[in-house]
């Protein structure tokens, strides 16, 4: 019974001894390193939809219809109540960080979400047309707040 006790009492101060705390500048590279060099995949894949305004507008209306909820409709979180408290935040679509990845990694993020960010995976949902269209329009933002608040947060 005393060994018993002792345990609870040492994992009790475990547990209440923990703080999470922001990553360090150099945890924050490395896991954006690990990322663009390990996890996400298809870094030598092209987007195969020429840049037109057709294409661009196309890739707006899916990115309306898939992606507003979370990136607001310009792409970096406006309007968006709780995009910078989620864990990890919501990185705005203009970070260097997003536009780093090459399109191919775009598409693959889309594709497949990234576990267990909260960023859903569209396979099955979207067609890699509205995906690549979807790129093209991440790589082509409207200045942010240009586009107003999505309307399911402006009430």
């Amino acid at each position: 019974m005393r060994l018993g006790a002792q345990f609870a009492l040492a994992l009790m101060l475990l547990v209440c001894g923990c703080k999470v705390s922001p990553p360090t500048s150099f945890e924050r590279q490395l896991i954006v390193a690990t990322k663009h060099r390990l996890t996400v995949r298809n870094k030598d894949q092209k987007n195969p939809l020429p840049l037109t305004s057709e294409s661009l507008a196309a890739g707006k209306e899916a990115f309306n219809h898939y992606c507003v909820a979370c990136h607001g409709m310009d792409g970096q979180n406006t309007g968006v109540p709780f995009a910078d408290r989620l864990s990890p935040p919501l990185p705005a679509l203009s970070s260097a960080e997003v536009q780093s990845y090459t399109d191919g990694q775009l598409k693959w993020v889309i594709d497949n979400g990234i576990s267990p960010s909260g960023m859903p995976a569209s396979s099955g949902t979207l067609s890699d047309e509205d995906i690549w269209s979807i790129v093209h329009f991440i790589r082509h933002l409207p200045p942010a707040g240009s586009l107003g608040e999505p309307e399911m947060y402006s009430h």
